[in-house]
């Protein structure tokens, strides 16, 4: 991250885009200058709740203190929990300490924890908070692209394993999200790429003409001028909160559409050792060109659309192939036993996100193996 003293801008203008839900609707907000806001917005939200931050050393060090302040001012801070940046942190002894920390700071049922960070933090402090006392609220507040637009909202928490991503974890539906978008200027190139992987997706699964736009305006959003970023984030967040709505759980096959790349990229994850080899939104980026080409050799898929994909992304500097991954490159056989453990798999079959086209994906749900096999070996192969 870059440096935030300047990062905190003081905008006045905000979107609030509802996830509808029976009983437990909540507002994802978007604007710029929230983080100084928080306190009186959770004090207005959840009346007589104290909050537990979770944070991890990275926005800590730039954001912790004007948060704490706001906090403080509604007499509504409990104290923090700091945890290692990465994905190393999403882990059995990480959330064990975590949550034994929480209990400490002295969070009660009618309390909420704080995720105040990227995905990792927001995946790790939603599941403790979920299992926090049998469960307790809490709030996200995303510091970064990936997690403003995809993995603060929809109530998915989860640690890794070794068989693979996420595969430990609850639904926990926050109860605020705030999405900053001014702390998105202190990300690094690489983390602001990685978290556009996801933006990308929400056209590439159900809107052409969304993808569309971002292949004329990419650079204005990378750059934050002229309030394209901000359309972005908004886009992908009411995208995402209409799919939500619609299949909380993915019980009805709507939700899993937003799997689109992540079979792949989950596999990837897990070989390159859920390491900075590989951030998550690269390795999506990687698995999205592969579910396109993938589909283009079943017959279902234009070639044109396929490439279409593959061009965008390179230009905006993500990778696009598993040769593009540094180090040891995994072999077929462990990426196949990797999508095999993936939360796709029913009754031993496996379901892909496939496209039959930009705008068009749908789920494949029993997946040929040995057509699969032979894919990922030509993939594996390619330069």
């Amino acid at each position: 991250m870059r440096d935030g003293a300047t990062a905190l801008a003081s905008g006045l203008s905000e979107t609030i885009v509802q996830v509808a839900l029976p009983g437990r609707s909540y507002a994802i907000v978007i604007g710029e200058g929230l983080i100084a806001s928080t306190g009186r917005r959770i004090a207005q939200a959840l009346p007589g709740a104290r909050c537990a931050v979770v944070s991890d050393e990275n926005v800590a060090a730039l954001y912790l203190a004007p948060l704490k302040a706001s906090l403080e001012q509604h007499g509504l801070f409990l104290g923090e929990a700091i945890v290692a940046p990465g994905e190393a942190s999403k882990s059995f002894p990480v959330l064990a300490k975590l949550s034994e920390t929480l209990l400490t700071l002295g969070v009660e049922r009618g309390d909420c924890v704080i995720a105040f960070g990227g995905g990792v933090v927001g995946d790790l402090a939603g599941f403790a908070a979920s299992i926090l006392r049998r469960g307790v609220r809490v709030v996200q507040v995303p510091t970064s692209l990936l997690a403003q637009v995809d993995s603060s909202v929809g109530g998915k928490t989860g640690i890794d394993t070794k068989q693979g991503k996420n595969l430990i974890g609850t639904f926990h539906q926050p109860s605020l999200v705030l999405a900053d978008t001014s702390v998105l200027s202190t990300l690094s190139p690489r983390e602001f790429r990685a978290g556009y992987a996801e933006v990308v997706k929400y056209g590439l699964l159900g809107d052409a003409a969304f993808f569309a736009w971002l292949e004329q305006n990419w650079t204005e959003i990378s750059s934050g001028q002229g309030g394209k970023r901000r359309h972005a984030v908004e886009t992908s967040c009411r995208a995402k909160a209409a799919i939500i709505a619609a299949d909380e759980k993915e019980t009805k096959g709507t939700r899993a559409l937003l799997n689109l790349g992540h079979t792949f990229g989950h596999a990837l994850e897990a070989c390159a050792g859920y390491s900075d080899r590989l951030l998550h939104g690269e390795a999506i980026a990687i698995g999205m060109r592969l579910a396109f080409t993938f589909s283009v050799e079943l017959g279902l898929c234009p070639a044109g659309d396929a490439a279409r994909v593959e061009r965008h992304f390179a230009a905006v500097g993500l990778p696009t192939t598993i040769a593009s991954i540094p180090g040891t490159k995994p072999a077929p056989d462990d990426l196949l036993r990797l999508m095999a453990q993936d939360k796709k798999v029913k009754g031993g079959k496996l379901a892909l996100v496939l496209v039959r086209g930009i705008g068009a994906a749908f789920v494949e749900p029993d997946i040929s193996l040995p057509r699969l096999t032979e894919f990922l070996t030509r993939e594996c192969g390619r330069r």
